[in-house]
């Protein structure tokens, strides 16, 4: 049911108001068109304000909020890196917190508690070697994490077992026509 009706439907116990074929009901028909206007402007508004169905537009008004945006274009990342970065607060020096506000910088970031004391190891399980936008995203990490903390990045590559299992000749190796960086990711 749309507005102009509604209206229609609020003023038709009273009996006093021609509703159909009048200046009357054309002036209901206008207003209700204006409201039903106002109602789907406020359901996208509705959306985009919401971090769970909001589009690229809301997505882009919450990035607004933060010093740095979260280092991927898939929407449902986008989505969780900007959820993490909103709980970060002051209490979340424990590592599952830290962990959970890794999130924040758009890919999976894992840390750990590091070798030396007050060191946190970052990992990235999900990409192997460096991975792209990583210095945007070392930036992110290092707002996020307590400033009293060093942070070392681990990064994992192929291993000589690995290609030693995978490839039985290194002219194998040589026929696929990889760069070296490429060849060092090769780990799947």
């Amino acid at each position: 049911m749309n507005y102009a009706n509604c209206l229609k439907e609020l003023l038709r116990p009273l009996g006093v108001y021609r509703l159909e074929g009048s200046i009357g009901a054309a002036e209901l028909e206008s207003v209700g068109g204006a409201l039903d206007g106002v109602q789907a402007l406020l359901e996208e508004i509705h959306l985009q304000a919401d971090l769970t169905t909001a589009g690229d537009e809301g997505l882009a008004a919450v990035e607004k909020l933060f010093s740095r945006r979260p280092v991927t274009d898939d929407r449902e990342r986008r989505r969780a890196a900007l959820a993490a970065l909103l709980r970060v607060g002051g209490d979340s020096f424990t590592l599952a917190a830290i962990n959970d506000n890794l999130a924040g910088c758009g890919l999976n970031a894992v840390a750990s508690e590091g070798a030396a004391p007050q060191t946190v190891e970052v990992r990235f399980p999900e990409v192997p070697g460096i991975p792209d936008g990583y210095e945007e995203m070392r930036k992110i990490i290092e707002d996020i994490l307590p400033c009293h903390l060093a942070v070392e990045y681990v990064f994992w590559y192929i291993t000589w077992a690995m290609m030693e299992e995978r490839f039985p000749t290194w002219w194998d190796v040589e026929a696929l026509g990889l760069s070296w960086e490429a060849l060092e990711k090769l780990v799947k």
